[in-house]
């Protein structure tokens, strides 16, 4: 059957710029194209097609297309990172850093963000704030896996989306339970997404009605 918007699959990917790659699913292709993060949770991603949980061009691509369906795409700007706005090339002087700037370095300005500097000219330094592959066109090779309708795989994907991680979970009558794993309100990138897993779970997931989080502590045992 067709895939249409709202559908959740699990997805594999690689996508380059150039023939370079930059991302990918396969944890081999990272390693061999030198991008391999040892944090990272490889193999194929669960998301919502029309969700964004892709590039926007990608996204779109894989609406009407079946499980087993293997392609390519090309995706301009427009539906990847945008275009490279000369706006957001900005100078600055050199005295203001504390680092002596050099090409290829990012610098962080607290009212704009980080930035990349691309040129250093006497006592100026111009610092380019648009996303790195702003203005680039995209090429995917892409293959969906499978179509996921398992409530609990659902939620974990969105978790491994957001927070890069897996937890425990389990669904009955309506409510959805995710076990915390020790030391998580010190994991950074769950406290910044855990609003958003939450959000959409109960937005796209209408069997769930209710969402516990639970979180257990328990007393050292004493040695000796």
């Amino acid at each position: 059957m067709p895939l249409q918007e709202g559908d959740f699959i699990t997805l594999s990917y690689t996508g380059s710029i150039a023939g370079t790659i930059f991302d990918t699913t396969d944890e081999e292709v990272a390693k061999d194209a030198g991008i391999h993060n040892p944090e990272a949770l490889y193999g194929p991603v669960t998301i919502r097609v029309g969700s964004h949980h892709v590039i926007l061009g990608l996204d779109e691509e894989l609406v009407g297309k079946e499980v087993g369906f293997e392609g390519e795409v090309d995706i301009g700007p427009d539906k990847a990172f945008g275009p490279h706005d000369p706006q957001k090339v900005e100078a600055f002087n050199k005295n203001a850093f504390k680092d002596k700037p050099k090409l290829g370095m990012h610098l962080k300005v607290d009212e704009k963000g980080e930035g990349v500097v691309v040129d250093v000219i006497g006592n100026r330094v111009l610092l380019d704030f648009n996303h790195p592959f702003a203005g680039k066109e995209l090429h995917y090779q892409y293959r969906i896996e499978s179509e996921v309708t398992a409530i609990e795989e659902k939620v974990n994907g969105l978790i491994r989306l957001y927070a890069g991680r897996d937890m425990e979970i389990a669904f009955a009558d309506g409510v959805l339970t995710i076990t915390l794993p020790p030391g998580i309100n010190y994991d950074r990138r769950w406290v910044l997404w855990r609003s958003r897993v939450i959000g959409e779970s109960l937005e796209h997931i209408p069997e769930i009605n209710e969402i516990t989080l639970v979180e257990t502590f328990r007393r050292k045992e004493e040695t000796g």
